[in-house]
């Protein structure tokens, strides 16, 4: 069975010594010494002057939108994984869709400003698999109308604009640490951002608001992470320049294999360096999916309809007219990619697909 990812598990000794380490201490959660390594270590690799591990990437954004103090509309893509628009209904907001790049799959900059009214308070934008938005596109109309940013960069470990991190930019960066990403901490995610201010807004928030043992500073949330999620990061970073480099290599013989398969994938952002997280194809039409979807899953094999269907669609927002996001995620298909996916299983699922298409 091949599945569309699998978490990378580090060997097992290195995540025992870190193990032996918590129960020497016994110190578990509680932003234990494992927490403050890691995100030490995290500011050192990605080269950022600010960051929190939490305990996941949807937190994240609920955080950043509670420090921010957004209320009434945001705008937002409707092509993302669910949290993104389900975190601005979660805090009260109200997500206003703008229809996306049909080549990038993200955002598109040149729609975002006929749907500015004097209710938007911010821009939430996703770096739709790893790929990076038009980020100097964004800001510049962040700035014109004085609204705050927010970029969900979810799938970004590893992703790079103009030469610096993907979550150097925007107001407010978040990322998802889960384990199907490339650097995991099995379950786990972090905030970025440039401003101490409101980094200390989001510390105090991810712990209950406690300002000290019986103080407290506002109001917060449960949205610590653990020792042992922090020693699964701590042991999962040290090999992520190689897992790097093998989903590129991976994502490049994807590209051969499949050169005669009618569609076409993401077009990386101009100005950007690609993490490869994802390995995503548009077919031709949607009956072309559900039959490559079909000829793999006779073999085991399971891709995934990422994003399906388009948000624009949920029952609890808005509608609204999104028709590319809504031809695309009728359209699009994740592969398997994932570390030890190996080549002979690559060729098997490219043969497949081409195959599909001819009959």
């Amino acid at each position: 069975m091949i599945p569309v990812t699998k978490p990378f598990l580090p060997p097992f000794e290195q995540y025992q010594y870190y193990l032996q380490g918590i129960w020497q201490r016994n110190w578990l959660t509680n932003n234990g010494p494992l927490v403050n390594e890691l995100e030490l270590k995290l500011k050192e690799y990605l080269d950022v002057p600010h960051l929190l591990f939490l305990s996941n990437g949807t937190l994240a954004i609920q955080i950043a939108i509670k420090a921010l103090g957004l209320k009434g509309e945001i705008i937002t893509t409707p092509f993302s994984y669910v949290a993104t628009t389900s975190s601005i209904v979660w805090e009260g907001c109200t997500p206003v869709f703008t229809d996306i790049d049909p080549n990038t799959f993200n955002i598109d900059p040149k729609k975002i400003e006929s749907a500015i009214t004097s209710s938007t308070s911010a821009i939430l934008a996703t770096h739709c698999f790893g790929n990076s938005c038009d980020i100097e596109a964004i800001d510049s109309i962040a700035k014109k109308h004085h609204l705050k940013v927010i970029y969900d960069a979810a799938h970004c470990f590893g992703t790079r604009y103009k030469g610096k991190s993907i979550f150097n930019y925007g107001d407010i960066s978040t990322s998802s640490f889960h384990a199907t990403k490339l650097f995991h901490t099995i379950e786990g995610g972090a905030v970025f951002t440039r401003n101490p201010d409101v980094l200390k807004r989001m510390w105090l928030m991810r712990n209950f608001g406690h300002d000290g043992v019986a103080k407290f500073d506002g109001v917060g949330i449960n949205a610590k992470n653990s020792e042992f999620h922090a020693a699964m990061g701590l042991c999962v970073l040290k090999q992520i320049d190689a897992i790097l480099r093998r989903r590129k290599e991976q994502h490049n013989y994807y590209d051969q294999a499949l050169k005669n398969l009618r569609g076409n994938t993401i077009i990386v952002q101009k100005d950007s360096e690609y993490n490869f997280a994802y390995y995503p194809f548009v077919f031709e039409n949607e009956s072309a999916v559900i039959k490559a979807i079909k000829e793999l899953e006779k073999i085991e094999i399971f891709p995934r309809r990422y994003f399906y269907p388009s948000l624009s669609l949920l029952d609890y927002v808005r509608k609204s007219s999104t028709p590319i996001s809504d031809s695309i995620a009728s359209r699009i298909l994740c592969l398997p990619i994932f570390h030890d996916l190996s080549i002979e299983e690559t060729d098997m699922i490219a043969r497949t697909l081409l195959r599909a298409q001819n009959y």
